[in-house]
């Protein structure tokens, strides 16, 4: 065989080779992207308190500002855990104790922070330093908000300045 037909069968043999080698990589990368079922991690049981805050949950999904939606579902397995889906992120979220009477659920792992006020709810990623969704509202919240609206609480300097 002469030189030029042993270089030719040398880079298609090397061609194939990188062809297979991309095909089996493209096979494991397509079953990396297949999720398997998650599922749920067996923690250490809740305080009295921490379930206590679980009760106040509001479940179920709650739209949010800029057409985002939030859905939150208690963890069947574990009570007083929930899972947390928006968008492609999922969170499993437990009660976490506030001094403000606030309802929070974090995900430590993740730095996932779901905060729910009388009148909105908020998701934050403490690790990124972003809110993913704002203005969320279950129907009681958006009924809570609208008797704020209705009947405002009076300023304070108001209040101070009544005769006696």
């Amino acid at each position: 065989m002469n030189r030029s037909k042993l270089t030719q069968q040398a880079l298609l043999a090397s061609m194939c080779w990188v062809l297979g080698a991309a095909g089996a990589w493209a096979q494991s990368s397509a079953a990396a992207r297949q999720v398997a079922p998650v599922q749920a991690m067996v923690e250490a049981p809740l305080s009295d308190a921490e379930l206590a805050l679980a009760n106040q949950v509001l479940v179920g999904t709650k739209p949010c500002e800029l057409g985002r939606s939030v859905r939150i579902e208690p963890d069947e397995q574990q009570p007083g855990y929930f899972r947390l889906t928006s968008g492609t992120h999922r969170y499993r979220v437990r009660p976490v104790e506030t001094s403000t009477g606030a309802v929070r659920l974090e995900d430590k792992a993740q730095g996932a922070v779901w905060i729910q006020l009388p009148q909105k709810s908020m998701l934050m990623n403490q690790k990124l330093g972003q809110r993913l969704a704002d203005e969320c509202a279950s129907p009681v919240q958006r009924a809570a908000a609208e008797a704020a609206q209705a009947n405002p609480v009076p300023n304070l300097l108001d209040v101070a300045q009544t005769p006696r």
